[in-house]
C-alpha cells in the first residue's frame, strides 16, 4: 500500500530533503499506533519495518515505549495455563 500526504507546499519544500528519513518515521508510527491499538503482532511489526530478527524488533518497541497492556486477568490465565507444565 501507499500512502500519501497533502502538505502546504511551503512545508513540503522545507522537508524535500529529509523525505527518506519521514517516510521512515511514518511507517515507525504507524506501526508502533497499530501494534498498541493490538492491530498487528510483533511479528507483523517485524515484517513491517523490514526488522532483522525478534531481538530487534522488542527493542524498537521497548524504545518507543509500545507496550500491550497487560491485566490481571491475562496474568491469572496465563498462570493457569502453565501451572499443569510445572507440576510435572
Amino acid at each position: 500500500m501507499q500512502i500519501n500526504l497533502d502538505l502546504p507546499q511551503d512545508i513540503e519544500q522545507r522537508l524535500q530533503p529529509h523525505l527518506d528519513s519521514l517516510s521512515r518515521c511514518a511507517l515507525e508510527a504507524i506501526a508502533l499506533e497499530a501494534y498498541k491499538a493490538r492491530l498487528i503482532t510483533t511479528a507483523e511489526v517485524q515484517q513491517m519495518l523490514k526488522l532483522p530478527s525478534r531481538l530487534a524488533t522488542d527493542a524498537f518497541l521497548k524504545q518507543h515505549e509500545a507496550f500491550i497492556p497487560y491485566t490481571l486477568d491475562e496474568i491469572q490465565q496465563d498462570i493457569e495455563a502453565i501451572a499443569p507444565l510445572l507440576s510435572r
